[in-house]
């Protein structure tokens, strides 16, 4: 599988907003904290993704699964059904009867922005600091915390990942490819853990 068709299925949250500086006592190590602490669950998700070949957004909808640290499962329901899980080195893609599966340590690019969903949500600052530069702005009620590549070959294809949320809870993401192409996803919570 492509890597450029590996990114095009992973994006999955975001829209921006103008946030205020960061609060006395609130940065990326006591985000990273407040992440850890979560114990994952079930979400409901809204993804629209805008690519310049088409004519207007893509939005499909359907559900997340996170069970940290490292298994995340997308479970699309409409426009049509998809299966997207990652499990430890491994992603695996189902579209009707088509099955795609690469190992995420065989394309470095990949598995950095993988890194990126699975470090932010589980709260893993030293995975994230691998591959991108963390900046946090907000406060615990209202907070982004922008990723940006700092690897020359994940800029290619990455420009920033943006993840948005409430004190331990991420609500949304916002990923911008290098080609402007770029998907934002909404999460509601199904189930509060």
């Amino acid at each position: 599988m492509k890597l450029s068709r590996v990114l095009g299925v992973l994006p999955w949250l975001t829209f921006s907003c103008a946030l205020p500086a960061l609060a006395a006592g609130w940065d990326v190590d006591t985000l990273m904290r407040g992440l850890a602490k979560h114990q994952g669950g079930r979400a409901r998700y809204v993804e629209t993704k805008t690519i310049a070949l088409l004519d207007k957004p893509v939005v499909s909808s359907g559900e997340l699964n996170y069970v940290p640290p490292g298994r995340l499962e997308k479970r699309a329901v409409s426009p049509r059904q998809e299966l997207m899980v990652l499990d430890g080195d491994q992603l695996r893609l189902e579209r009707g009867k088509q099955v795609f599966s690469i190992r995420l340590s065989e394309q470095p690019e990949a598995l950095a922005f993988v890194d990126s969903l699975r470090g932010t949500l589980s709260g893993d600052k030293a995975a994230l600091e691998k591959n991108y530069k963390l900046r946090l702005a907000g406060t615990e009620e209202r907070w982004t915390l922008d990723l940006l590549p700092d690897d020359q070959r994940i800029a290619a294809f990455v420009v920033r990942i943006t993840f948005g949320g409430t004190r331990n809870r991420v609500e949304w993401i916002r990923y911008l490819q290098a080609d402007g192409d770029s998907a934002v996803m909404t999460i509601e919570p199904l189930d509060r853990k």
